[in-house]
């Protein structure tokens, strides 16, 4: 990065510190405006961005409409019809003043100033925007570095904010390490990252060098586990939804199976039957692409580590980026597959007889950001539940929880910090004001 490109870069945050110190993004209305401007901008892209989407990621018009244009409106428009009365200060029960005076104890709700969103490659526009429009209803101003691997979408995503505010409220950054390391070293008022742990890792030391309070949305091995008595049809068809989409390149995708021995065969059985109708050999991009040929050749190594445990799929292709839907059988923990986030359409499989045995295993690891629980005894999932640590789980489904503005989505542990969404995302990129008055 050449000197001029390091100055343009700090002017945007000098000018956006100062923009913050004028107190416009402190009312509510403006936050509104903003906001509404952005909406139809946006939605004015919505040929660009799947366009985009297709070129980066081979994600269908249908795919991209649904998991990342309407989930951004929806969150959105949710937030717009509600902030007045979350931005509203919360009244609280007083101690007795020693005097005897009247008190008066609230809340109040203040935005943290300039907010540094990272971006990342699977749902580009999604997690980059979603984290924006939280940030900007609570009124902070906003840098976004859109992931350089997803290149096109990155250039819509900036074309789409240059249209809708002044780089003064709101900019966008284009690079890769070096820009990331330059915008890590500035003093942002919060910081907002969703990507890998390796990469958490270096935000949060550089967050904590001064200080910064920050969110990290990260990732692990979601575990699913199907219970003898589950409905297996339906865990198939559920549990190929959330792994398959984005070709398994979610960070809640079930990351492995842990399904009981007696049922094993036949779940197989029925997964592979439901791969062959829905996800045929024929069609290897249907379910979109790998973002690189790099992270296909490291997905295909989990393959050539264990090639006797594929039993269905394997095939992929380096040049058009696709990877075919793939079950891996008899997996143990050594194998090499699990020793880390698949991040990909790779699914191994184990057995369990006794669920105290797998319960272990999975408290023994890692919490993950999610956990999924395939069961129709509602005390056998409580119980699991009740055993286990993650992010966020569901029971009889998977990863349905991500898309509801009702639900507070965050990992724990290695699977990040901090939760946001609806309301909590206003919480979230709030800071919570305690004032004391005493009449």
């Amino acid at each position: 990065m050449n000197k001029e490109s390091e100055q343009k870069i700090k002017g945007i945050f000098e000018k956006q510190k100062a923009f913050f110190k004028t107190n416009q993004t402190k009312d509510i209305e403006f936050r509104k405006t903003q906001l509404k401007k952005f909406r139809e901008v946006f939605l004015d892209h919505t040929d660009a961005l799947c366009e985009a989407l297709d070129t980066d990621l081979g994600k269908s018009r249908k795919e991209a409409e649904y998991v990342e244009i309407q989930i951004v409106i929806s969150e959105l428009d949710y937030l717009l019809e509600n902030i007045d009365e979350w931005a509203k200060p919360t009244f609280v029960d007083s101690k007795p003043h020693s005097s005897g005076a009247d008190v008066v104890s609230k809340i109040t709700y203040q935005p943290y100033g300039v907010n540094y969103i990272i971006g990342p490659f699977n749902y580009p526009v999604q997690l980059t925007f979603s984290p924006l429009i939280g940030a900007l209803i609570s009124g902070n101003t906003a840098i976004i570095k859109p992931s350089e691997n997803t290149p096109h979408v990155a250039q819509v995503i900036e074309n789409i904010v240059k249209e809708s505010f002044d780089e003064s409220y709101v900019a966008v950054i284009q690079g890769a390490i070096e820009e990331n390391t330059l915008l890590l070293s500035f003093p942002f008022d919060y910081i907002f990252f969703t990507g890998s742990p390796n990469v958490g890792k270096i935000v949060m030391k550089a967050a904590a060098e001064q200080l910064i309070p920050l969110t990290l949305e990260l990732g692990g091995k979601s575990p699913t586990i199907v219970h003898q008595d589950a409905d297996l049809d339906k865990a198939v068809t559920r549990i190929s939804y959330g792994k398959w989409i984005n070709c398994g390149q979610t960070c809640v995708a079930p990351d492995y199976i842990y399904i009981h021995e007696s049922v094993k065969d036949t779940f197989i059985e029925k997964f592979k039957a439901y791969l062959k109708t829905t996800y045929n050999n024929e069609s290897l991009g249907k379910i979109g692409k790998i973002v690189s040929p790099n992270q296909i050749k490291h997905l295909a190594g989990y393959l050539e580590a264990a090639p006797e445990k594929v039993i269905y799929g394997g095939k992929y292709d380096l040049e058009t980026r696709h990877f075919e839907a793939t079950l891996m059988d008899n997996v143990t923990w050594d194998d090499q597959v699990m020793q880390q986030e698949i991040f990909g359409p790779i699914l191994p499989i184990m057995t369990y007889s006794d669920i105290n045995d797998a319960l272990e295993e999975i408290n023994n690891r890692p919490k993950p950001l999610a956990l999924y629980i395939f069961s129709e005894n509602k005390e056998f999932a409580e119980d699991v539940l009740n055993r286990t640590t993650s992010g966020d789980a569901e029971i009889n489904s998977s990863i349905m929880h991500v898309g509801s503005h009702y639900l507070p989505f965050g990992g724990v542990g290695t699977s990040g910090m901090g939760k946001y969404h609806g309301k909590f995302s206003f919480e979230n990129f709030s800071h919570s004001r305690s004032v004391l008055e005493v009449k």
